[in-house]
């Protein structure tokens, strides 16, 4: 029997309380986990995939270093910008709206217990879903996330997806954040996570497609592909 994901459409929401979400969804299956007298459909039906837009934030992960962060907090505060360091890995990162942030929330012992393999199966949901609007997403040796290749128009390689995840008890938590509308100006304010390569930007479906993509259809994609390449069904799912 195939895992059942149930899927949450979030909406726009502030850091902390999608966060907070995250550690009460994992911190349950990790306590039925322990009960020996959790039986097997319960645990193969409470995984999640939470989709949502932030309000703007910027996002410290454990390895990171926060010289990384360009402003102060009196700026953050006048700009009307959050900060937040966070137990994923990675550097720093931006999140905000016109951006698709998703939170995996799944039992890897239903999956594979392979956090490499877990990694790299999210950026292939990117890189899938970026085919069905005509882009080549690839991985770039050394850098998590899914990128844009140097080509003719543009000399660089444009990072659209960043990625950090953390696990507990192969329980997982936070994921990826894809640039869709974002407003790129933000990442002006950071180092985006801390690569300092002259050769590498930041970039938007929109940057690339020329004009402003709809947020839902991107979804579709991402939940589709999620669904295949992961090998799960969907159930009580709420768009």
């Amino acid at each position: 029997m195939k895992p059942r994901v149930k899927f949450q459409d979030l909406g726009k929401i502030r850091y902390q309380d999608a966060w907070d979400y995250q550690h009460e969804l994992l911190n349950a299956i990790v306590a039925e986990k322990r009960q020996e007298s959790t039986d097997v459909s319960t645990l193969l039906s409470n995984n999640y995939l939470l989709f949502c837009e932030h309000n703007p934030v910027y996002t410290l992960g454990k390895s990171g270093s926060e010289s990384h962060l360009k402003r102060t907090p009196d700026e953050l505060e006048s700009l009307g910008i959050e900060f937040f360091k966070i137990n994923r890995g990675g550097d720093i990162t931006y999140h905000g709206p016109g951006q698709i942030t998703g939170y995996p929330i799944l039992n890897l012992d239903l999956f594979f217990r392979d956090v490499h393999r877990y990694v790299r199966t999210l950026e292939e949901v990117i890189i899938q879903s970026l085919k069905e609007y005509g882009l080549n997403g690839e991985r770039v040796v050394g850098y998590t996330g899914v990128w844009l290749a140097p080509d003719e128009k543009n000399p660089f390689y444009r990072k659209i997806c960043a990625i950090g995840v953390h696990l507990s008890r192969w329980v997982t938590m936070h994921g990826f954040a894809l640039n869709v509308n974002t407003e790129l100006p933000y990442f002006e304010n950071i180092i985006p996570c801390g690569i300092l390569d002259d050769d590498k930007r930041v970039t938007s479906l929109a940057i690339e497609l020329g004009e402003k993509q709809d947020m839902n259809q991107v979804k579709l994609a991402l939940k589709d592909n999620f669904a295949r390449l992961f090998e799960f069904e969907y159930t009580n799912d709420k768009t």
